[in-house]
């Protein structure tokens, strides 16, 4: 990657709509040098994928909730099978594997408590591997980025 690759990054992670001639005239190339190079990127695994970030109060998720989850027994079988079930759970925005005291943090987004009382019910309270579970419930959000450059 160049600095023309890193400034077309910049660009793209912020607004993935931008089209390659608005892409072009801010780096410098033409709209089918942006193109080549933009398909490289996604080619190599450099851009995983393009999204939609929709705003949760807008669908009935207002709550975010950071949960630190500390398993029982931390064997590859064990950890497997928690990474799969976080992958498929409905209001797990984020799963992080993690060293120090917990073994996971989880980022939730939920309509309210009660739906975030039924996901501990269902993935904590009902699951014999986990020893234990920390709840913090986000005030505010200050920031809330996946950018990298």
């Amino acid at each position: 990657m160049d600095d023309k690759d890193l400034h077309i990054l910049r660009l793209v992670q912020n607004d993935a709509r931008l089209t390659a001639d608005a892409l072009g005239a801010e780096v410098g190339l033409s709209p089918a040098a942006v193109q080549k190079r933009l398909k490289k990127l996604r080619d190599g695994g450099v851009i995983e994928r393009e999204i939609a970030v929709l705003s949760p109060a807008a669908v009935g998720r207002e709550m975010t909730i950071i949960v630190e989850v500390i398993l029982e027994r931390e064997n590859l079988a064990q950890l497997d099978a928690f990474k799969r079930k976080m992958r498929a759970a409905e209001g797990v925005q984020q799963c992080y594997y993690t060293t120090g005291e917990a073994d996971f943090i989880l980022v939730l987004v939920v309509r309210d408590l009660k739906e975030y009382e039924r996901f501990t019910q269902e993935h904590f309270f009902e699951e014999s591997n986990i020893s234990r579970f920390k709840t913090s419930i986000v005030m505010d959000r200050v920031k809330s980025s996946l950018d990298v450059l």
